[in-house]
């Protein structure tokens, strides 16, 4: 069974090959008509990292910057890539995040990061000289390790992700694992009736429920 966020992933990641072989040029095609990611055809070039760059932006807008730094962080620290290609894809992530919070739709995202490739803000070749300067590790409290992927208008946190397993539950699962002694960091209250997962207290902010 694949991992949702890879699942997730992927999506964006059609997303943004489609994009960019209608509106900047052209990709490698397989006979069937699906985009070829073979012979490194998509690596370490500007699809790459439009790819990189739009996935982050979506995943912003879909959830927030936050989560989408921490998926980026996950898929860099599961991958055995060169330091000088992480830098690239952590570059181009953080890119991604900037506009996925000043755009509302897809499309909106993919036109500014066409402009950003076209204006050289996005890196293409791991040998740029430009450093990320954000966060390269990844670290989860393996007390703590969820996240917030959705909540409510009323502040209600509803949809969860648990960074070490890559799994996402809604509340009514994440309350009945935290309740069968799964997640031993957290606790379920009742607030306006309605069974909900809360932090217990370690004197950390970092590690809260959002």
């Amino acid at each position: 069974m694949r991992n949702p966020i890879e699942i997730i992933l992927d999506k964006f990641k059609k997303e943004a090959y489609t994009y960019f072989d209608q509106n900047i040029h052209k990709l490698s095609k397989t006979k069937a008509g699906e985009f070829d990611e073979s012979g490194g055809a998509m690596q370490n070039n500007d699809a790459d990292a439009f790819r990189h760059a739009y996935a982050s932006g979506s995943v912003t807008q879909w959830a927030s910057a936050y989560v989408a730094e921490k998926l980026g962080q996950i898929v860099e620290w599961k991958g055995n890539n060169p330091k000088n290609q992480k830098n690239m894809d952590l570059w181009n992530n953080s890119i991604g995040r900037k506009y996925g919070k000043q755009t509302k739709t897809k499309k909106a995202l993919a036109d500014t990061l066409k402009k950003a490739l076209e204006n050289g803000e996005l890196i293409t070749t791991p040998n740029d000289s430009r450093k990320y300067d954000g966060e390269t590790s990844f670290q989860v409290d393996a007390e703590k390790p969820i996240i917030v992927l959705h909540e409510k208008e009323t502040g209600r946190n509803e949809l969860f992700l648990d960074l070490l397993k890559g799994e996402i539950m809604d509340r009514e699962k994440f309350v009945y694992s935290i309740n069968n002694g799964e997640y031993p960091g957290y606790k379920v209250s009742m607030i306006d009736n309605i069974a909900t997962p809360m932090s217990k207290p370690d004197g950390r902010a970092d590690n809260n429920l959002g």
